[in-house]
């Protein structure tokens, strides 16, 4: 199997390139990215944690889903793509803005994203890829906050970065 490229790009998100993502993780290149929040009716936040043999980040506490984009794919397209991989879950997205961060790990490999965040909403339970997440919880936003300052070291660094740089842009959805 060909293994999956990312799509590089500049500040401005404009595609400089393609490039294998382990690559891209090693020499820490921009790429574009997306992290989807999925909400139910009682407002609630749908986290997963991520599986247990995941290259980066596992076992950690996470937003919805989040992966990169595939050449010639729109954001809402390859969020609801990934959405349905992961989670089992089929809904509409809405993207509500976009940052950049870089987190390097431990294994040496680091995240240097263009994230577009995406939300949505889903009230049913989602039918996990136990290949992808290891589990999920259903959480308000005051909790995630109080817990992630609680135990930072229970959840990914991109997620952290979100909660604690773009939390008023979420609390409204």
């Amino acid at each position: 199997m060909k293994e999956e490229q990312v799509i590089l790009v500049n500040e401005k998100d404009e595609q400089i390139g393609l490039m294998p993502k382990m690559e891209a993780h090693e020499k820490a290149l921009l790429h574009r990215a997306f992290s989807v929040f999925i909400f139910n009716d009682k407002g609630e936040l749908l986290l997963q944690q991520r599986a247990a043999d995941k290259y980066h980040s596992p076992n950690l506490w996470t937003n919805t889903c989040c992966s990169h984009q595939r050449e010639n794919e729109g954001n809402i397209e390859a969020g609801r793509r990934r959405l349905q991989e992961e989670m089992g879950i089929d809904t509409a997205l809405k993207e509500v803005f976009w940052f950049v961060y870089t987190a390097p790990f431990d294994n040496g490999l680091t995240e240097h994203e263009l994230d577009h965040v995406m939300v949505g909403n889903f009230s049913g339970e989602p039918k996990i890829n136990k290949q992808e997440v290891a589990s999920y919880k259903w959480m308000t936003l005051d909790a995630v906050k109080n817990d992630m300052s609680e135990h930072p070291e229970l959840y990914t660094e991109w997620f952290k970065i979100i909660f604690k740089e773009y939390y008023q842009r979420l609390v409204v959805h």
